[in-house]
């Protein structure tokens, strides 16, 4: 027997006891209603989301209780494909620019943003290869 798809309304009538047996904490489960709420409710319209500019998609996406600056950008590169976005706040981005770089330590967001302007209109491309760097370094494959 095939499990039934997870849509939002799906999501929404799973219990606590069930969201922690799959490996959700109280505070994950807490905004994944909030995301499925609002999906639910046709507050966020995923499927429109392409349609927007990049500020309005994090705009939309950062009304989501939960959901802050680095997944509003992520999902920009990830999901929607956009070429030109530039994850300043992600760890391993910054750890791998002050490795490629030779900083010396890994630089903070408003030098990994004045650092990847060298990179526009293809941040994203960059951030994608830096992530390849970051990955093979530590001998992990991506």
């Amino acid at each position: 027997m095939a499990a039934e798809p997870l849509t939002p309304t799906r999501f929404l009538e799973l219990s606590d006891t069930e969201l922690l047996a799959i490996g959700f904490s109280r505070q994950k489960a807490r905004y994944g209603r909030a995301l499925a709420a609002a999906v639910d409710s046709g507050a966020l319209d995923l499927d429109g989301l392409d349609r927007l500019d990049d500020d309005d998609v994090q705009r939309a996406l950062e009304a989501v209780p939960g959901i802050g600056p680095w997944t509003s950008t992520i999902y920009l590169l990830m999901a929607l494909g956009r070429p030109d976005v530039w994850p300043v706040g992600d760890i391993a981005l910054a750890v791998s620019v002050g490795e490629v770089k030779g900083l010396g330590s890994r630089p903070d967001a408003a030098t990994m943003a004045e650092l990847g302007e060298a990179w526009r209109p293809l941040r994203s491309v960059a951030a994608r290869l830096l992530w390849h760097d970051y990955l093979a370094r530590r001998g992990r494959a991506a």
